[in-house]
Formats: structure tokens, C-alpha cells, sequence
């Protein structure tokens, strides 16, 4: 199985933080936002990544994430959204990376706390059709946003 990262987008909505740089390379606690999916996907036993960016600050991402080794990986791909196309529009770009396998795609501000990877093998033993964790992913991020409002009270 395949991994995708879409760390596209603008990140409008944290103007004036994403003026000079993209959302996913801000930092989360002690590291860029997008470590945190391509670990997730690295924890799951996914070797074999792909990012999707786009925008001003693409270049960033190589040379932040650059072959992947700081995650165990010999490489990551790259490819380039131009423009506002949206996740379809990435999914479509990822395509002759996954080159008829199986993948999974994860949104690069996303935050997954636990492990994926019995969804994972789920996934791997279905022949056809998708799986999703994002009921559960949704529930924790709720669980997440509702102690931060507590705590910021």
C-alpha cells in the first residue's frame, strides 16, 4: 500500500501566518504540522509516500522533508497542484503514483492520534472499494478541540 499526503490549499483562514508560508510547515507543538501524517502513515508500515502541494511555498517541502530519511524512508514523491483544485484534484494527480495499488490519503493538517494500521490491513484485505477512520479520527479531534476550548476559557 501506498501513502498520500495533500498538503495543498491556501490556509486562508490562518492569514497572516500562511502569508509566508504554507499551513502545513507551521509548527504543531515541537514539529512542522506535516510530520505528523507522513508519521502516521510511517507507522502503519506505509513506505512508499507521496506529497501533494501546491502554492508560493511548495519548494519548502523538499527541503524540509527532502528524501524522507528522517522518517526511515529511502524517498518521498512529490508532485504539484497548480491551483485551487481541491482534494479531487489531487487525488487525480496521484494518480500514476499509485499505479493501480491500493493507497491511503491522509490530509496533511491532520492530527491522528493512535495508530491506523488495523485500519490499514483492513483496507489490504478488501478487494475493492474504500475504508475510512474518519469517524473515529473525528470523534478524537472533537475530544482535542473540546479540551482546548476548555483550557483557553
Amino acid at each position: 500500500m501506498k501513502g498520500v499526503v495533500l498538503a495543498g490549499g491556501t490556509g486562508s483562514r490562518l492569514y497572516p501566518l500562511t502569508k509566508i508560508t504554507n499551513k502545513h510547515l507551521l509548527p504543531v507543538y515541537d514539529k512542522p504540522m506535516v510530520y505528523y501524517p507522513i508519521q502516521t502513515l510511517v507507522d502503519a508500515g506505509i513506505r512508499d509516500v507521496l506529497v501533494v502541494t501546491g502554492g508560493r511555498n511548495s519548494g519548502d517541502f523538499l527541503r524540509l522533508l527532502a528524501n524522507g530519511k528522517e522518517f526511515g524512508l529511502k524517498h518521498i514523491d512529490y508532485t504539484y497542484q497548480e491551483g485551487e483544485g481541491g482534494i479531487a484534484e489531487a487525488l487525480a494527480l496521484a494518480e500514476h503514483f499509485a499505479e493501480d495499488e491500493k493507497i491511503c490519503v491522509v490530509l496533511g493538517d491532520n492530527i491522528i492520534e493512535g495508530s491506523i494500521a488495523s485500519a490499514v490491513n483492513e483496507f489490504q484485505q478488501q478487494e475493492r472499494g474504500a475504508a475510512s477512520e474518519t469517524g473515529a479520527a473525528r470523534r478524537r479531534l472533537a475530544e482535542v478541540q473540546l479540551v482546548h476550548d476548555q483550557n483557553w476559557k
